[in-house]
């Protein structure tokens, strides 16, 4: 089963995807979030947002300034003031 991510800034709809994972980099420790996850509510800290698209794949990160993380039953939305795709 697939994790629905999506990443959002002011400026646009970043990323809308499905996932095997990703770690965040919450204000009290990063956390990671798989499909399944229990319904849950962070505030962001500046740091990589790791996407895992596959178990054992190579990861992507996105660099993440502030915001929010939102879990619910329909995946993770990640509410960010700016994010920076890495090259």
């Amino acid at each position: 089963m697939a994790l629905h991510f999506e990443l959002v800034t002011p400026e646009k709809l970043m990323r809308s995807e499905e996932v095997h994972m990703v770690v965040v980099p919450g204000t009290e420790g990063d956390f990671g979030v798989m499909q399944g996850h229990a319904p849950f509510m962070s505030v962001i800290r500046s740091g990589d947002l790791v996407i895992h698209k596959t178990a054992g794949a190579a990861t992507t990160h996105i660099r993440v300034e502030g915001g929010f993380a939102e879990v619910n039953e329909k995946g993770l939305t990640v509410l960010a003031e700016r994010a920076t795709e890495a090259h």
